[in-house]
């Protein structure tokens, strides 16, 4: 399944964007990030078999292994792409955040967009190495 991030705004070279190559490369499963304007611009086009997350900090907070588990189900169940999207520094367009099965939140706070993709990438990252079996430190 692949692992679609996509985001407004541009991340450029930064010690976030930094995060997210780092996160990125260390995930077995394909992966993909996507850029669009900060305003404007028409989000991707979704394909049949994707399934849409909205980061929203009014969404649901899931634990690590909560959330991995939500991922291997998508991918258990044929879906070929979760695609999260990311809003600019205000947000996501209503439509889109409607149109996500999940609102995921990181917290009650607002993150930075450039910092929620780095925190989104590593959450990825501990997702997949949780499907793969890898030990986790916070269980037990």
């Amino acid at each position: 399944m692949l692992l679609h991030i996509v985001a407004r705004g541009k991340i450029g070279r930064s010690p976030e964007a930094d995060l997210v190559d780092r996160y990125l490369k260390r995930i077995i499963w394909p992966t993909r990030v996507t850029e669009l304007p900060d305003r404007g611009g028409r989000m991707p086009a979704t394909e049949p078999g994707t399934v849409l997350i909205a980061m929203d900090e009014r969404g649901e907070q899931l634990a690590s292994t909560a959330f991995a588990e939500r991922l291997g189900r998508w991918r258990d169940d044929g879906r070929r792409e979760a695609r999260f999207l990311i809003g600019a520094a205000d947000g996501l367009e209503p439509a889109d955040r409607d149109a996500a099965v999940l609102r995921f939140a990181f917290g009650a706070a607002t993150w930075p967009h450039m910092l929620a993709r780095a925190m989104l990438a590593e959450q990825l990252w501990r997702a997949t190495s949780i499907l793969a079996g890898h030990p986790y430190h916070r269980e037990g």
